[in-house]
């Protein structure tokens, strides 16, 4: 009974939408039950005046918020924060977010990953030019470089030829996009903790689809096209879900695990289509911060536990949670992505196998 005598605060910090979704009685009575209570963050008042806590677990960003993490880390060093901010930034930034996948050094036996191919272009001229799309091929996923969260970050189109790109507005990404049997792979990371779920994603584009349709769609365009062709048995037969086999989650642990320890963070998920030109071939396609939760099974008990490890950890004296864990590297990578001199940069993935890299993210 001693592990009760003491009880911990959570204090979160979160926009209303995401407190909704992810503050649940469920989860509130269950680590109220180990002897942790999640308080709530008053955004209207001053940081410092509050608490006392022994974790802050948020998802907020600006100069307001980070100069009040800074002053309330500096008067209460040993309080954790999940996650550091500077490691978060990263993933606001699609080029930033997935260039860490590349650096990992992870053994690919039995199957292999990789990146997508992809530019990044910062103005108009440069999109305009066929030149720059040198070393892409048709159809292209067409996203905002920033991933924010909101609204604007998430338009994204699919481009079927170069008339397609007048619509765009940089500074935008562009990724190929590759057949992967309509399925997507989303893997929750909570800590140590891994969970691999398969849900459902845009069909492929044969070459004769792709001679048919004009310029672009946007992605609402796409699924109401999708929508369309569900009259066709084949769409049934093809986008079965039980039908779709799991990636090995041996292998996707590591990788959920490489990237954990090389992006500092603790909370996050990352996306990974299986490439239907080579059947074992997996490519990461976006990471996001904090994801919904609510929506991945049992998510009370696992934020739980992680709560859990996270203030007896800091009890037992453990390293800091609440640094990334290379903070230079990130630092480099985001003062390298935000040059704006730089109008077009081109990422494929040199460490992890060969032939061409596409994605697709709803």
């Amino acid at each position: 009974m001693s592990d009760f005598t003491r009880r911990f605060g959570i204090g979160y910090a979160l926009a209303p939408k995401k407190q909704q979704s992810f503050i649940q009685v469920s989860l509130v009575n269950l680590a109220k039950e180990r002897g942790m209570d999640l308080i709530r963050i008053d955004q209207d008042t001053r940081l410092i005046d509050q608490g006392p806590f022994d974790c802050i677990l948020h998802k907020l960003s600006g100069e307001e918020w980070k100069k009040q993490l800074e002053e309330y880390s500096f008067k209460n060093p040993n309080v954790v924060v999940i996650d550091p901010l500077g490691a978060i930034e990263r993933l606001h930034n699609r080029i930033s977010m997935l260039q860490v996948v590349s650096e990992l050094k992870i053994p690919q036996e039995s199957a292999t990953f990789g990146i997508p191919k992809q530019i990044v272009i910062y103005n108009s001229e440069t999109l305009l030019d066929p030149a720059s799309m040198e070393g892409l091929k048709f159809p292209l996923i067409a996203k905002p470089l920033v991933a924010d969260g909101s609204a604007k970050s998430h338009k994204m189109s699919l481009v079927f030829n170069h008339d397609g790109l007048n619509k765009l507005r940089p500074p935008i990404v562009l990724q190929e996009f590759v057949n992967h049997g309509g399925f997507i792979f989303k893997v929750y990371v909570v800590g140590e903790y891994v969970k691999c779920v398969k849900r459902k994603s845009l069909p492929d584009v044969s070459e004769e689809k792709l001679k048919s349709l004009e310029a672009s769609l946007s992605f609402s365009q796409v699924s109401n096209l999708t929508t369309q062709e569900r009259n066709n048995d084949n769409y049934y037969e093809m986008t079965h879900l039980e039908e779709a086999e799991m990636p090995p989650i041996s292998f996707i642990t590591d990788i959920a695990r490489g990237l954990r320890q090389a992006m500092g963070l603790h909370l996050f998920n990352f996306d990974v289509i299986r490439d239907d030109r080579v059947g074992n071939r997996y490519l990461v396609i976006d990471i996001n911060y904090f994801p919904g939760y609510a929506k991945m099974p049992s998510y009370e008990t696992v934020l739980t536990e992680f709560f859990w490890d996270i203030v007896h950890q800091k009890q037992g004296g453990a390293a800091s949670l609440d640094k990334g864990e290379n903070p230079e590297k990130d630092s480099d990578c985001l003062e390298m992505l935000n040059c704006d001199k730089e109008e077009r940069k081109l990422v494929s993935n040199s460490c992890c196998g060969d032939g061409d890299d596409g994605a697709l993210h709803l």
